[in-house]
């Protein structure tokens, strides 16, 4: 396994809050407390209605994407961990060890599923651990080893008061596996859900409330409720990170590469349907390079 690095705890500042200016005209007045109040409390208004390009290019491609429900954005570019405003516009970058994927915030910090080992590999040879970071400045807090995700960690979220974390699958099984970790990384237990194939396992996933949407590589989307029923599966590209921001209303990402320049990432807007999947919002594909570039791609 490679070295691991030291963790570091950082002090977090806490910023001014806002204040209203004095002598404003009543309508005025209503009119700065109210866009106030949708900022600050209604922060999902600023995300899900429309695209959003990550500033940068990077030498992995794109594994996996969360947000803090406020302001900021978190791309996983394998081995570059980017923190971006809502407008894609590049906050913070830091290199990373091992095979960063799938991440998930919660509580002020980002959780990263890492695989120093092999992926997909039917005896395992996996040698994970989840990577913590301080979500505002992107430091290294804590790292938990996750040794019973067999075929390589790839992803993680956070629902109903647990951990759960998905990864690689050798060709030719039939089910995919979850692994459950409470707040504190001990393992409560491995669930498996009847999907079928799917290529190289689940790569993304994300929580609803009751039902967790799993992305995977050629355009497949799982939906799974919180007991682990497989309740859907339909053809849709997904597989590089998808975020549930508000009711029915969903980011997806799609990958990006230019030869020479690297690898970057757009989200894209996404509704539930009345069928059960997603769709877009409006119509989108990607570049005709780029779905070559994934039709050929072997490796998560």
């Amino acid at each position: 396994a490679a070295a691991h690095p030291p963790a570091a705890r950082l002090k977090i500042d806490k910023g001014d809050t806002p204040r209203m200016k004095k002598n404003r005209p009543p309508c005025v007045a209503i009119l700065l407390l109210s866009s106030f109040f949708l900022a600050t409390v209604c922060p999902a208004a600023g995300l899900g209605d429309r695209p959003v390009t990550c500033e940068g290019r990077y030498p992995g491609h794109l594994q996996g994407v969360d947000w803090d429900r406020h302001q900021a954005i978190f791309w996983a570019f394998t081995s570059v961990l980017v923190k971006t405003d809502l407008d894609g516009a590049l906050v913070r970058k830091i290199d990373v060890p091992g095979h960063h994927g799938d991440l998930c915030f919660h509580r002020g910090r980002i959780y990263v599923a890492v695989n120093f080992g092999s992926f997909n590999d039917p005896e395992g040879n996996a040698d994970n651990d989840v990577f913590v970071y301080d979500a505002d400045s992107l430091e290294l807090l804590s790292r938990h080893d996750i040794p019973q995700v067999k075929h390589g960690a790839g992803g993680m979220t956070w629902q109903k008061g647990r951990f759960i974390v998905i990864g690689g699958l050798p060709e030719g099984y039939e089910e995919n596996y979850f692994y459950e970790y409470d707040s504190d990384f001990r393992f409560l237990g491995r669930k498996v859900v009847q999907s079928g194939y799917s290529r190289l396992g689940i790569q993304a996933i994300t929580s609803s409330g009751k039902l967790l949407w799993c992305g995977c590589y050629g355009n497949a989307l799982l939906r799974v409720t919180d007991d682990y029923q497989m309740t859907g599966r339909w053809e849709f590209d997904c597989g590089y990170g998808l975020i549930h921001v508000r009711g029915k209303r969903f980011m997806v990402t799609l990958g990006r590469f230019e030869e020479g320049v690297g690898y970057g990432g757009i989200l894209r807007a996404a509704v539930s349907t009345d069928q059960g999947g997603l769709r877009p919002l409006r119509e989108w594909l990607a570049p005709p390079a780029e779905r070559q570039r994934r039709e050929k791609e072997g490796r998560r």
